[in-house]
């Protein structure tokens, strides 16, 4: 195990990974963004996780269209029906577009246990010092 915030009930579930780009345009020209994004499936797979679910159906929708980031539309609040061990993305910060939905999304993650993976870090919301970085980073959403 690479981190001592992935505990092996984490592992027992499946992992999320988010993968998103804002336009058509970055999705046909901005290839190596995608490229990257998908890579993370290869950090879930290093840090233990042999079931990972890609959730990409997004991909090119923008928020001008009337995109709701997932935090946004609720997809996540299956957290807790559904076993999910881990979320990622290679930045947490897409999950949501405002600071509310943020601060649900983490809340969430708390009560069930579950870690959220970026390329920088493994976040366990229930330890005090990782709620604090992502409420940081939640206070940055615009």
């Amino acid at each position: 195990m690479i981190s001592d915030k992935v505990r092996p009930h984490h592992l027992e579930r499946k992992a999320i990974l988010y993968v998103r780009q804002s336009s058509a345009h970055q999705v046909l020209h901005n290839r190596e963004s995608s490229a990257l994004q998908y890579a993370m499936r290869d950090r879930l797979t290093v840090l233990g996780w042999s079931e990972i679910e890609v959730i990409d159906d997004d991909l090119g929708r923008s928020a001008a269209g009337g995109y709701n980031a997932p935090a946004s539309s609720g997809w996540w609040r299956r957290f807790a029906s559904v076993k999910v061990g881990a979320v990622c993305a290679r930045e947490v910060s897409r999950f949501a577009r405002n600071s509310r939905d943020w601060q649900q999304l983490i809340e969430m993650c708390r009560v069930v246990d579950t870690v959220l993976v970026d390329q920088e870090t493994i976040y366990a919301p229930r330890h005090g010092n990782d709620r604090l970085l992502l409420g940081l980073k939640g206070s940055l959403i615009a």
